[in-house]
């Protein structure tokens, strides 16, 4: 009879575009975004944390492609299970924090105030190719306000933005929160007598605005250019005379708010739309100086235009402004680490009714690495105190002084490995971080004091050293049993 053949072992490996975090990345995330939650929380934003699952209905238009519904997300068909969903319905890990919002602002509109302010924290999953820095799960932080369409909700948001960098560390002058308007673009496509039918490709070529330049767009939105290649892009088709509003627009900023409202109010020319958006534009400059919200924190930007395809007024991002070198060596400018704005149909999809909302959304991993690059995170994490084993049956006074400095608030812990090679407690308390070890053995137990060593001050010693060799460093200090915890808050400050 033949034998079976052994299963092969698993590999011990992440899933292509996934990622672990441990220790202290997890730390410093945690920190960033209590810190920006503390903020939301003063403006009267309530946490919301939804399912990571969402129906694939209820994902809608947000889906990548809805005639495959698994096509971008990671997503099932329910099967027939007792307790489970309909047999058949499609799920998915949900896509970004912004479907969720709205089924949950329709699901509970008869129980939630209006407007509902949230704000969400959260891992996403997106089934897309993974590439350098580019994971198929990372975390979002959004925050919206849904039922209200009084441009001072996009104010505060504004407002609040800035607070929440500068909550994190970003000083002011090194960051910039830059605020537009679709509703002037709208004006300004109006007055250019642009065709319908040619308003998206204005958009797309009115982004490139940064990268080519004014007679780079001219040519664009025109008769087209040659690129760095040589190969041609096709132009719109818009006559000389049709682009000189959509220029005007996009070099409209001034020396202030004031200067640059008044540009925008030449480009849009007569266009009714265009002016309702410069007045919005007006009233946030207007209600953020009442904030104490200089223009050195906020500012009103017609060179932001990403997400104007998407968002029905206000949209507003907040770039860093100093500089980093990139992988070259090269020096460049940060760049934006949140963006948001005005939409609409966020419940209408569920209700029918169109709800007004606006929000905004930081990039989670972006803004880390912009305090890494500023020195604000990514220092070594202290460990804890490693309480080392002298006589394992000695076990219950060693976990007396851990448990002396928890109450204290210090973090620490009792060794938990074998204790027969001292030099591995002190490889272990090396690989942990830890700034102090407290060493007892039976002399010291009878004379009721403890040795604490400074691991901070003292060199890092070689897992054969003795337990004579590392009692004799001078980071080494004898203390009363009682004194354990002083001496100990004395040394990590």
């Amino acid at each position: 009879m033949a034998k079976d053949k052994k299963q092969p072992r698993p590999k011990a490996e992440t899933p292509k575009g996934f990622r672990d975090y441990f220790g202290q990345d997890v730390t410093e995330r945690r920190d960033m975004l209590d810190r920006i939650a503390q903020v939301y929380h003063r403006h009267g934003f309530d946490p919301l944390e939804t399912s990571a699952v969402e129906t694939v209905e209820a994902l809608g238009k947000f889906l990548p492609d809805v005639d495959r519904p698994n096509a971008g997300v990671f997503a099932w068909q329910e099967e027939a299970v007792p307790g489970g969903g309909t047999a058949g319905d499609w799920l998915a890990l949900r896509y970004d924090l912004t479907a969720p919002l709205a089924r949950v602002a329709a699901q509970y509109r008869n129980d939630l105030p209006s407007p509902y302010r949230r704000f969400a924290m959260g891992p996403v999953w997106r089934n897309e190719k993974p590439g350098p820095g580019r994971f198929r799960q990372f975390y979002q932080c959004d925050a919206d306000t849904v039922g209200s369409a009084s441009v001072a909700a996009d104010a505060e948001i504004c407002g609040m933005l800035a607070d929440a960098l500068e909550a994190v560390g970003i000083d002011r002058g090194d960051y910039l929160v830059r605020i537009n308007n679709r509703k002037v673009l709208n004006g300004v496509l109006e007055a250019a007598q642009v065709r319908e039918d040619q308003a998206e490709d204005v958009l797309r070529q009115i982004d490139k605005f940064d990268k080519v330049g004014r007679e780079g767009v001219l040519a664009l939105l025109t008769t087209g250019r040659l690129d760095d290649s040589g190969a041609r892009i096709d132009g719109v088709g818009l006559s000389e005379a049709q682009a000189g509003p959509v220029l005007a627009f996009l070099e409209a900023k001034g020396a202030d708010n004031a200067a640059t409202l008044d540009n925008l109010s030449a480009a849009v020319g007569g266009s009714a739309i265009g002016a309702e958006g410069v007045d919005e534009l007006r009233q946030i400059a207007a209600m953020l100086a009442a904030m104490g919200v200089a223009e050195d924190r906020a500012v009103i930007d017609p060179a932001v235009v990403r997400g104007l395809g998407y968002y029905t007024g206000p949209v507003f991002e907040a770039e860093l402004t100093f500089e980093i070198l990139d992988e070259k060596g090269r020096k460049r400018q940060f760049g934006s680490v949140a963006g948001g704005g005005r939409y609409d149909g966020l419940v209408e999809r569920f209700t029918g009714q169109k709800v007004p909302a606006t929000g905004v959304s930081i990039g989670v991993d972006r803004l880390l690495a912009a305090l890494r690059a500023k020195g604000l995170a990514g220092a070594e994490v202290a460990g804890p105190v490693v309480v080392t084993v002298m006589d394992r049956d000695r076990m219950s006074d060693y976990q007396s002084m851990a448990a002396d400095l928890r109450a204290a608030g210090i973090r620490a812990e009792v060794y938990l490995g074998n204790p027969k090679n001292f030099g591995n407690q002190l490889k272990y308390a090396d690989k942990r971080g830890a700034p102090v070890a407290i060493i007892q053995g039976g002399d010291e137990a009878e004379r009721g004091v403890v040795q604490v060593k400074d691991l901070i001050l003292g060199a890092k010693i070689a897992a054969e050293a003795s337990v004579e060799e590392w009692k004799s460093q001078p980071a080494q200090t004898e203390v009363a049993r009682a004194d354990l915890v002083a001496e100990v808050r004395r040394i990590i400050g």
